[in-house]
């Protein structure tokens, strides 16, 4: 089964593990979190996810920040 992103239009090829499923996906192309609600293998709806921040993204940032801080170089890099 695929869908195609909304917010790029690549086409994401799901297995037969999301023949009946209700949950979110990740677009491989842009990033993008799709909600996604499958039955017997076809699709019944497709939407972007809500905007609301990952909390777990902001954190990953965070460290980055700081190892980059720690190189030294005055540049962040």
């Amino acid at each position: 089964m695929k869908i195609n992103c909304l917010s790029c239009g690549f086409k994401v090829d799901l297995t037969s593990a999301y023949d009946d499923y209700v949950g979110q996906v990740k677009c491989f192309a842009c990033g993008t979190i799709l909600e996604i609600e499958t039955q017997e293998g076809n699709v019944r709806s497709v939407n972007i996810a809500s905007a609301e921040p990952n909390p777990q993204v902001e954190e990953i940032f965070e460290v980055v920040e700081v190892v980059g801080q720690g190189r030294g170089g005055g540049n962040g890099f």
